[in-house]
């Protein structure tokens, strides 16, 4: 594909008009693959943030979409799902520019957007309520779920449409409005996304994004009076102070966070589909991947044989320019994501890791690429196993017992999901129960189904993404009480 010889230029949205920030300033984001100007932005601050709240507010109070049938949700958000089918080729190449993810990945994770916006308008029709009749002959109780009001949301760069579509359509389907900040590295397809909804219909105001970076927009959005919850995807220690940020007015906070996700691997598991799915679980999307499966827990008795395996797999594994078919593992995102990679490698073989593959930059002409790295006789106590590298590296543990590998899993302050390999039913079901994480794959990895609810315990995150379980996040429940007849005077009572 021919690359930019020029940024493409974008304008952020806010009450249904493009607009330009009210500094007058723009910022550029640059493939991570080829280091051209890929598009050019602008450069919010909080006067821009407070504009996009005013009018999601706006919106939500006065505008017809909190009061709009079901049905007539549910229909734009499934043109929403059209629209992105109609346009895979375009989002793919903007998000591979940007994000620096291989080509044929990027068009799969169009894909499943796509389905994620057709799933939620599912719920815009099913979202119910409760009532009660057995209170007494003079009382009905009703239970209302009503949409939160204006929701601020935050997103990373590692998934920029996949990430806003686990999130925005959810929120929609109940009858909030959105604030949505997007990386600064990635806004491009999510500006995208806007747009496609507002030719699909999209009333003014209901949907907002404004572009710029963590401070001051993400500040201010997560610390603003009129925002009535926040949704945030990214680290667990720019989570943590998102909470500290939302303080002022108490508003609901929702959280995806950080993981160290382990892959079980008992000896008696389909070690072939084990392998496979070892090597892509954590080499998939460079790494850079909360769901990243950067342990491998493998039982003793084959783990000799299993870690070379993984290593001669994960030695051919194809990795170059995003826009190339057969590329697997494209660019790290920027240098400072590039750094952080290298001084984990540096700290595993400090510590007394076995560098067994990679470990080194792989050589470009442009670009930041890093070869698939595999370190062997990993303690459970070494920073490698415990902290969220977020790049292409593996790190092998050993266990004797499922209870230790359960053990081991356990042991950091992630969880967020882990992957099981074993042929006994009771090992799958015992591990899966015992380990606390908000997704275990049993003899898969990584597979994902709008249906089914996605986060964290622990330090991984507060709530749910995805599932019919997601509205709960975007409302509030309401009891309404109802006395029938005449009513007996308090005076009198007795």
């Amino acid at each position: 594909m021919i690359l930019p010889t020029e940024p493409q230029p974008f304008q952020m949205l806010i009450d249904g008009r493009w607009r330009e920030a009210q500094s007058g300033e723009r910022f550029h984001s640059v493939s991570p693959a080829h280091d051209v100007s890929v598009a050019a932005y602008p450069l919010a601050d909080a006067a821009d943030v407070d504009a996009a709240v005013a009018a999601a507010r706006r919106a939500f109070d006065d505008g017809p979409w909190t009061h709009m049938p079901g049905a007539e949700r549910a229909r734009l958000l499934h043109s929403t799902a059209d629209a992105v089918r109609a346009h895979i080729d375009e989002l793919a190449r903007l998000e591979v520019l940007e994000s620096g993810k291989p080509i044929t990945q990027a068009r799969g994770e169009m894909e499943a957007t796509a389905d994620l916006w057709d799933y939620a308008a599912t719920l815009a029709r099913h979202v119910y309520g409760d009532a009660y009749n057995t209170l007494g002959a003079d009382k009905l109780g009703f239970v209302f779920r009503e949409p939160v009001g204006v929701v601020g949301m935050i997103t990373p760069w590692n998934f920029p449409l996949l990430i806003i579509s686990q999130k925005l359509p959810f929120a929609l389907a109940v009858g909030c409005t959105a604030v949505i900040k997007p990386s600064e590295l990635t806004p491009g397809t999510t500006l995208r996304l806007a747009g496609l909804m507002m030719e699909a219909g999209l009333p003014e105001g209901v949907v907002n994004v404004v572009t710029g970076y963590g401070l001051p927009v993400g500040a201010r959005l997560a610390e603003h009076p009129d925002v009535d919850m926040l949704s945030f995807t990214g680290s667990t220690a720019v989570g943590k102070r998102i909470v500290a940020a939302s303080q002022g007015n108490l508003k609901k906070v929702s959280l995806e966070l950080g993981g160290k996700n382990p892959q079980i691997v008992c000896a008696d598991a389909d070690l072939e589909a084990a392998l496979d799915a070892v090597v892509f679980g954590v080499y998939f999307n460079m790494g850079e991947c909360c769901n990243s499966g950067s342990r491998l827990l493998v039982e003793r008795a084959i783990a000799e044989d299993f870690v070379e395996q993984v290593i001669e797999r994960a030695r051919t594994v194809p990795v170059g320019d995003p826009l190339d078919e057969a590329t697997k593992v494209g660019a790290i995102i920027n240098q400072a994501q590039f750094d952080k990679i290298m001084a984990y490698i540096d700290a595993g073989q400090q510590e007394g890791a076995a560098l067994r593959l990679g470990g080194n930059r792989l050589a470009s002409e442009c670009g930041r690429f890093i070869e698939p790295t595999v370190f062997d006789g990993v303690a459970p106590t070494m920073t490698i196993a415990r902290e969220e590298v977020f790049g292409p590296v593996l790190s092998v543990v050993t266990f004797d017992t499922p209870d230790e590998a359960v053990r081991i899993a356990n042991d950091t302050m992630y969880g967020l999901s882990a992957g099981v390999w074993t042929g006994s039913v009771d090992t799958a079901f015992q591990v899966s129960r015992s380990i606390r994480a908000g997704t275990v794959w049993i003899n898969c990895f990584m597979d994902g189904y709008a249906e089914l609810p996605f986060g964290g315990y622990k330090e991984s995150g507060l709530g749910r993404e995805l599932g019919r379980f997601s509205i709960d996040e975007f409302t509030e429940l309401k009891t309404v009480q109802l006395h029938l007849g005449p009513r007996t005077n308090w005076w009198h009572r007795g």
